[in-house]
Formats: structure tokens, C-alpha cells, sequence
């Protein structure tokens, strides 16, 4: 059966096509000669075991047509009666949206179903590609792919997170006639310890190129020699040669600076015989280079251009940037001979309500969320992330540790990549590597997390060969481990000597206990935290500032996942494990799903020395009751003052400052005056019974006032506002708006306790991608027309059809004044 978004999708494209508004689709468009190809629309999906599909005459003009980036996993669950249980009962709650509280996986994936799943892409050549070579290039498919092309099978790609490729042309039917792309995806019911999605959730190329090319990845950059006054920049790259016959060659290298002009050219002429490959080097210099930093994230690009008889045959091109990386036990890490402290984010690849399908926008914007919350650093746990990921990162400044694996030869779950890693490690960690060395934020590669056979003879081995492998690819930066604590605390951590020794910089997850006495043992050894939990801010931070060797802290996590359902959740009942049902999301990050500001995020800045003061109010806790939080939790504490029905009772108060003292007011009378410092890990407690008005916080250097905070009590909820991260976005499928929904009182201040369901209605020339809230607990679909707010806030994602025009977006709610907005989508 169609999807029946996609039916009013595909019936506003019709009437604006009828009127002239809206360009033709792209479907059976394909790129020019030598030019890497968008290979996302309009494929047909189903989903569900298909006998027969691979075959080119199967019939598929039934199912559902969409475009990839695609996660089947987040899709609303087909419609039918709650299941009951054994006394015949409903279950208290019932099936929503993707959610299922039967699901295989439980809470570790989220409460989502996986399964199998189909798609197929119909498709023609031009006369005019005749004798090119053509390649199809999966950026990612979630997981355990089989792909078949005209009925042949071309190969099976079993993890899901890394790069893979396939040659096409020997397949491919004459030019102008159709051929039948089909690909299977199977993600077993337990193969994973968080949101996994599922599909083809990253993008699709089609390459097309002449017998004489750069192959896939096959261009090497790297930067030797660097002074302020000239950068030696290294171009490697790899030309093959599918001709029948030797062929003589001209490859030219074009350095474009940060402005887009040229700074500088080089060329060289060479010989290949027929069908091989040769590595081409070339090194240019560069005047004056600009360095990349987070600071100044100056980008750099490499064309490369392969002639024959002076006439271009092949191009590619590549960003880089211009830095210098340098770690030491006795001076850290430096970047461009500055030392740099990592204030670094854990993160997972979904992207909360659209699941893990990696829209560019929707990349970016982590990215950006991230650095505006003041972490410099991304740990990319635990598998490589989408190209349009680490994109971001090289173009808005945040360095990068990128991980390949959660496990190795021993899995952490039945179905996982534990099956895989003997017959694909190298594989996998080669396209990560490859895909990977030009970006300037990388510094860091991690070849695994809390593996459980890392002090086994096969964990020894597997180290060895991962270094090894990921030196030969690139000896220009550092590898690291995330080492965690062994057999549940049953063997002594001096055990991981030897698993750190094959590391150039040792990863600790939760083991700030240990950098000091494994310094005394090992003076020379680069400690990194490669997971910290968020009530341990304070501290690991104050480890990383005294001592040099201590290069950074990652904390788990920056920003909330789907799937680990609870993890970080607070209670009143003791919280061992993960969250039942209906916890969805792990609950434990800066950042809420949506990328809304979460209360460690507070305490956060003023660690970070971000801001001078901040205030937060403790959930009102029943008495003789107790809250029970998570090591990845943080108590229920918000930055409110607005607490309906608790007049007079007694609230908790946290007041975070590095000012020497605060002083906390309310309603313009002294509550107390506490001094702050190490000893308190910079947080002063007050009890105050509530009453409505304002609650300040001030805070004191040498008796003096420095810094100022205020909580107000909001009104009634009254009002809708809604608010776009930017009003002209691109008119393409890989652009979004986040529109925020806010509920105001009448003066228009946001209403913090404000939980109230928003109807959204969409017209123009775009869908609603996506609705969803911060709420890690209130499972509903992502993709209807209503969604509860939480928190006073909830989140509405735009996204354009592929034409250019407006979006209207409007937003209801019982009992409130409706809101309007509207995005431009321009070429």
C-alpha cells in the first residue's frame, strides 16, 4: 500500500507541476560525465520478507515511493488493535507510533522494530554514457545489505555504518533501457545496545567515469611541513587505468584557498599500462597559509583533474585543512603549537524525531548545537558517522575522534558485528580510514570501545592489527581505545597495561581515579576520558585543567539519543539498568532529542567558565521520598520558578557559580548567603518555600557583585510562538527548518510546566519531516499532526520538496492563540 504522506506529497507536486510552480521531478536524471551523482529519489520500499523482489520484473508499483535518507525504524507502526495480555487486558499503554513495548529489542533499541526491508530504484542511461565505468556508492545501510542489480547479485555488506561500493557496468543493460536496482535490508532483532534505525538512512551516488580515473577515496592530502610563511602541502593520488590499452597522462592539482581562489597549481606527466594502478605524488607550497582551527576553521580544496592529449578525462576534489597536531605526556595535546584542553560530547548518529536517516541539515545542526553549547571536541561513538557529519564538522570547528567499532571478535549482543569482525575488519576499517584522512578535524582514531576481549589473546591480536592497519593508511595522527574497567571490577586495572601499550593515547572510560597513579607508572602515557559521567563534571574537568597529560574529557553524552531507554533517568525507586516501557530515550545527554538545553547543561557553563551563575529548582519530591538518580543522570532540577499548587512548601534551590559567594533572594528578601568553592564542587543548596514572584541569585567576588540571575513565575499558558532556525533555507531534500514551538503567557514569557498537545498543519512547497519533544518518556509518533509539548516546548522540522517557493507552517492547541510562520525555499 502507498504511504499516505507521500500520497499528499506527491498530489501537491502534481497541482503545482499543473501550474507551472514546480521544476520536474529528478527521477531518471543522471550526472554528467565524470561527476559523482544523487542517487536518492524516488525509491520503492516495503517493508517485510519479499520472495522474488531482487527479480527485474518483480512488480513493485504498489509500494511506497520515497526518497533516502530512510529509517524504517521511526516510521508510525501499521495500524491494529493493542495486543492484550494473559488475563485479556489492555496493557496500560498502548501501541504508539513507532514504539512497541513488544519490540525484540526492549529498551536497548528503543522500543522500535527492525525486521527486513526492501527497495528498489528504477533507472536508464543516456547514449552518450556509453563506455563509461559506472559505480553505485552506499554512504550507509543499516544493516546486513544484499544488493542485486538486473537480477545479479553484487555483494553483501554486513555493518551498517561504514562506506561500501559496487562496479555496476558489467551488468547494466544497453543505454536507454531500464534497469532494476534492488536492495535488501535485514536488521535482526538484537544486534545493537542503542538506536540502530533502520534502511538505506544515509545517501546514495551513482558515479559515472571514464576507463582512465581517480578512484573512489583516491586522492591523499596531508600537510608536512608548515611555518607562518609557507605550507608544503602533499597530494596523493591514485589513477587507474581500465583501458585496453597503456596510456600516457597528464594529472593536474588546483589549491583553492578559503575564498575560493586559487593559490596555487601543479601538474605532472605520466605513463600506466593498461589495467593497473599507479599512486601519483605531488607536493605544492602554499604562501601564507591560514591554519584550520576550531577558532578559524579555514578549508582548503585539492582539484583534481586526469588529461589525455591536453583534454580533461576525470576529476575529483577534496576539502583539507592546514594544521598541525602534536601530543605528549609532558605537554598534551597541541593544535598549531597551541595547547588545547577536549571539551568533548559523546554523541550517537540519530537524529532524534527522524530517526537515524542522516539529512544534511539535520547533521549540521548537531554540529552546531553542539559547539554553541561549548564543547570543541566530538567523539563519534561507536562507528564512523554520515560524510554530511563529519562535513560539518570541518566547516564549523570541532575536532573529531572517530571510532570504528563497539565490538571485536566477541559481540555485546546475538546478531551484532562480533559475527562480522573476523571477515570484515580491515575492510570496514580501510573505507573508514580513506573516506576519512582528508578531514582536518579528525585527530583521533579509536579503533573500539569497552571491548570485552581486550585482555584475551584475541583481544591482544586485534589490537595489534587495528594499530597497525590504521598506521599504514595514516601515520600522520594518533590511535586510542576506550578502555573500560574489567570483568565488572572482578580483575585489578593494572590488567590493561598491556592493552594500552599498543595505543598512542589511552582511553578511560569512567576512570578519573586511575590518570594519577597510572601517570606515576607510566610518565609518558596521553590520558584521554573517553566517557565521563555528567555528575562527574566537576571533577574530571579539574583533572584535565591540572595536568597536562590529561588531554580531555568526554562527556556521555552531548546530546540525547534514541534507544539505552532510561539510562540516565531519575526516580523515586532505585533506577538499576535501563528504563521499562514506555521510556524510549536514554535521557542522559546536554541536550535533549530535539537539541533543547537540559539542566546538566547549566552547570556545564560554569565549569566551562561560560557563564558566572545559573540557577535550578528541584521537582518538588513527596515527603519521606527520596530521588534515586543514575550515574548518567542529573537530578530533576529545571531553571523554573513557576510551581502551581506548592505555595508555601519548601523547594530545593541549586545555585552554580565560581564567584567566591551567592546570594539568594525572593521576591526582593534575603533567602541566605553561601560561599562557594572546591569543596562544594562550586554549588550552594538553599530550601525556600515557594511563592510566586521572583527568585534571584547573586553572585559575589570580595563582597562585591559580579554576576545576576533570575527566575520569574510565569502566567496562564495563553499563547502559541513559533520559532525557525532560519526563515530562506535551500529548496532541496537535504535542507530542513526547525521550527520551535514555544507556549507563552500573555507577556510572552515561556511557560515552563506548559504540557499541552499542538495540532501542526503544513501547505506550500514542503512536508512536515518530523514533530517530537523533549520528553524521553511520553512515547508518540514522530510523524503525526500532533505532538505534546514538554516543558513549555516541542519541535516541528520543514522540509522542502525540491522546489522553490514557501512553506507554511500552523500551529493549534486547545485554549491558545494559534501561530503562523512561514520559510521561503529559494534555489
Amino acid at each position: 500500500m502507498n504511504h499516505p504522506r507521500w500520497l499528499s506529497r506527491k498530489l501537491v507536486a502534481l497541482l503545482l507541476a499543473a501550474v507551472g510552480l514546480l521544476t520536474p521531478s529528478r527521477a531518471g536524471t543522471l550526472p554528467p560525465p565524470n561527476r559523482p551523482g544523487n542517487f536518492d529519489v524516488d525509491w520503492h520500499f516495503l517493508g517485510g520478507e519479499v520472495p522474488g523482489a531482487e527479480a527485474p520484473a518483480f512488480d513493485d508499483a504498489d509500494w511506497r515511493v520515497l526518497d533516502v535518507p530512510h529509517d524504517w525504524s521511526i516510521d508510525d507502526l501499521p495500524a491494529q488493535p493493542p495486543a492484550v495480555d494473559k488475563s485479556g487486558n489492555l496493557p496500560a499503554v498502548p501501541y504508539v507510533g513507532p514504539f512497541s513495548p513488544d519490540a525484540p529489542g526492549g529498551p536497548s533499541t528503543g522500543h522500535v522494530l527492525g525486521g527486513t526491508g526492501w527497495y528498489r530504484k528504477h533507472f536508464t542511461l543516456a547514449k552518450a554514457d556509453s563506455g563509461r565505468l559506472v559505480s553505485i556508492l552506499f554512504d550507509g545501510v543499516y544493516m546486513d545489505s544484499d544488493v542485486w542489480l538486473n537480477g545479479q547479485h553484487l555483494g553483501n555488506h554486513p555493518y551498517g555504518y561504514t562506506p561500501f561500493a559496487y562496479d555496476l557496468t558489467p551488468y547494466l543493460n544497453p543505454p536507454e533501457q531500464e534497469n532494476v536496482l534492488a536492495v535488501r535490508v535485514r536488521n535482526a532483532s538484537r544486534n545493537s545496545r542503542w538506536y540502530s534505525g533502520s534502511g538505506i538512512f544515509r545517501h546514495v551516488t551513482l558515479t559515472l567515469v571514464a576507463p582512465l580515473h581517480v578512484p573512489l577515496w583516491g586522492v591523499a592530502i596531508t600537510t608536512p611541513q608548515i611555518t607562518p610563511q609557507s605550507a608544503t602541502v602533499s597530494v596523493i593520488t591514485t589513477v587507474t587505468n581500465g583501458r585496453a590499452g597503456d596510456c600516457d597522462f597528464t594529472l593536474q592539482v588546483r589549491l583553492h584557498g578559503p575564498t575560493g581562489r586559487v593559490v596555487q597549481t601543479g601538474e605532472v606527466a605520466e605513463h600506466l599500462a593498461a589495467n593497473r594502478q599507479a599512486e601519483v605524488p605531488m607536493n605544492l607550497e602554499i604562501k601564507y597559509p591560514e591554519r584550520w582551527s576550531p577558532e578559524t576553521p579555514n578549508l582548503y580544496r585539492a582539484e583534481v583533474t586526469v588529461l589525455v592529449d591536453g583534454q580533461p578525462v576525470d576529476g575529483t576534489g577534496s576539502v583539507f585543512g592546514v594544521r598541525t597536531l602534536h601530543f605528549s605526556g609532558a605537554d598534551g595535546f597541541t593544535l598549531n603549537g597551541q595547547p588545547v584542553k577536549l571539551r568533548g560530547a559523546c554523541v550517537h548518529h540519530d537524529n532524534g524525531p527522524l530517526g537515524s536517516a542522516a539529512i544534511d541539515r539535520a547533521e549540521e545542526r548537531r554540529v552546531e548545537l553542539l559547539k554553541a553549547q561549548g564543547f570543541n571536541a566530538i567523539r563519534t561513538s561507536h562507528n564512523p558517522p554520515s560524510p554530511a557529519f563529519m562535513a560539518a564538522c570541518d566547516r564549523l570547528g570541532l575536532l573529531v575522534m572517530d571510532e570504528a567499532f563497539d565490538c571485536w571478535e566477541k559481540g555485546k549482543n546475538p546478531d551484532d558485528y562480533g559475527k562480522y569482525f573476523h571477515d570484515w575488519w580491515q575492510r570496514d576499517l580501510d573505507s573508514m580510514i580513506l573516506r576519512d584522512r582528508n578531514h582536518p578535524c579528525v585527530i583521533l582514531w579509536s579503533i573500539g570501545n569497552e571491548i570485552p576481549d581486550k585482555v584475551e589473546a584475541s583481544g591482544y591480536a586485534a589490537a595489534q592489527e587495528l594499530v597497525d592497519e590504521v598506521h599504514r593508511l595514516d601515520p600522520t595522527r594518533p590511535v586510542t581505545e576506550a578502555v573500560n574497567q574489567l570483568e565488572a571490577g572482578r580483575r585489578p586495572w593494572t590488567d590493561t597495561s598491556r592493552v594500552f601499550s599498543f595505543l598512542d593515547v589511552g582511553g578511560y572510560n569512567y576512570r578519573p581515579e586511575q590518570y594519577a597513579p597510572d601517570h606515576q607508572r607510566f610518565p609518558h602515557r596521553i590520558i584521554v576520558g573517553t566517557e565521563s559521567f555528567p555528575l562527574a563534571i566537576y571533577d574530571c574537568w579539574t583533572l584535565v585543567e591540572n595536568n597536562p597529560y590529561v588531554i580531555g574529557d568526554f562527556v556521555w553524552t552531548g546530546m540525547d539519543y534514541l534507544g539505552e531507554s532510561g539510562i540516565g533517568r531519575a526516580d523515586l525507586a532505585p533506577v538499576p539498568g535501563l528504563g521499562k516501557w514506555p521510556w524510549f530515550d536514554a535521557n542522559c545527554g546536554d541536550l535533549d532529542i530535539c537539541g533543547f538545553k537540559k539542566p546538566q547543561s547549566y552547570f556545564r557553563d560554569v565549569v566551562w567558565r561560560r557563564s558566572p551563575l545559573e540557577i535550578e529548582v528541584h521537582l518538588p519530591v513527596p515527603p519521606g521520598q527520596t530521588e534515586h538518580v543514575s550515574q548518567w543522570g542529573w537530578p530533576t532540577e529545571w531553571p523554573s520558578w513557576t510551581w502551581p499548587g506548592n505555595e508555601g512548601q519548601p523547594l530545593q534551590v541549586a545555585v552554580y557559580s565560581r564567584c567566591d559567594a551567592v546570594r539568594l533572594e525572593l521576591n526582593g528578601r534575603v533567602v541566605g548567603v553561601q560561599n562557594l568553592g572546591p569543596t562544594n564542587h562550586l554549588t550552594a543548596r538553599f530550601e525556600v518555600a515557594y511563592a510566586p514572584g521572583e527568585l534571584r541569585a547573586v553572585g559575589l567576588v570580595n563582597g562585591k557583585v559580579v554576576a545576576r540571575q533570575t527566575l520569574h513565575t510565569t502566567g496562564e499558558a495563553k499563547k502559541i510562538r513559533l520559532v525557525a532556525d532560519r526563515r530562506t533555507i535551500r529548496a532541496s531534500r537535504d535542507d530542513l527548518a526547525y521550527v520551535t514551538v514555544e507556549i507563552t503567557d500573555k507577556h510572552g514569557q515561556l511557560v515552563p510546566n506548559a504540557d499541552v498537545p499542538v495540532t501542526f498543519l503544513v501547505s506550500g512547497v514542503g512536508e512536515l519531516a518530523a514533530v517530537g519533544s523533549g520528553s524521553p518518556n511520553r512515547p508518540e509518533s514522530f510523524h503525526g499532526r500532533t505532538h505534546a509539548t514538554d516543558h513549555g516546548r516541542a519541535l516541528a522540522i520543514l522540509r522542502p520538496f525540491g522546489s522553490t517557493g514557501t512553506i507554511h507552517l500552523r500551529a493549534s492547541a486547545p485554549g491558545l492563540s494559534s501561530a503562523e510562520i512561514t520559510v521561503k525555499a529559494t534555489d
